[in-house]
């Protein structure tokens, strides 16, 4: 299962998050941001486009993340180097992995990042017994 985490702005639009879920290459089962932005109306109109569930993420799981981005802004405002890395990661679960670093929105008001539990490469189909 592929997760695409958010981090955004308070006033991102869904074009923002559109554009950034564009960016990082799309796919996705299940959408995921700070447990206190997956409400915003931005956000939810993105899921029910897409047809996607929602997962708020705890603050105490985004800084458990290992993330690839270290942003200065982030670190402060939410200790994790990057909300959408670290989203992504602690939605799919342990031993999760992420595809790259965060996409941005070209007006950089949202990014987005993909992580999958799957240790395959994507398109590559699992070994019998082994969870996909």
């Amino acid at each position: 299962m592929i997760v695409a985490g958010f981090g955004f702005r308070a006033t991102a639009t869904a074009d923002s998050l559109r554009e950034a879920y564009a960016q990082a290459g799309g796919g996705a089962a299940l959408l995921a941001t700070a447990g206190d932005k997956a409400a915003t109306p931005a956000f939810t109109a993105l899921a029910a486009e897409l047809g996607l569930p929602v997962r708020g993420i705890a603050p105490d799981a985004l800084t458990r993340q290992a993330t690839l981005t270290n942003s200065a802004a982030s670190h402060a405002a939410r200790g994790t180097g990057s909300v959408a890395e670290a989203a992504a990661l602690a939605a799919a679960g342990p031993g999760a992995r992420l595809f790259g670093p965060r996409s941005l929105s070209p007006d950089r008001m949202a990014s987005c990042a993909l992580a999958t539990l799957s240790s395959l490469t994507p398109g590559t189909p699992p070994e019998e017994g082994q969870d996909p």
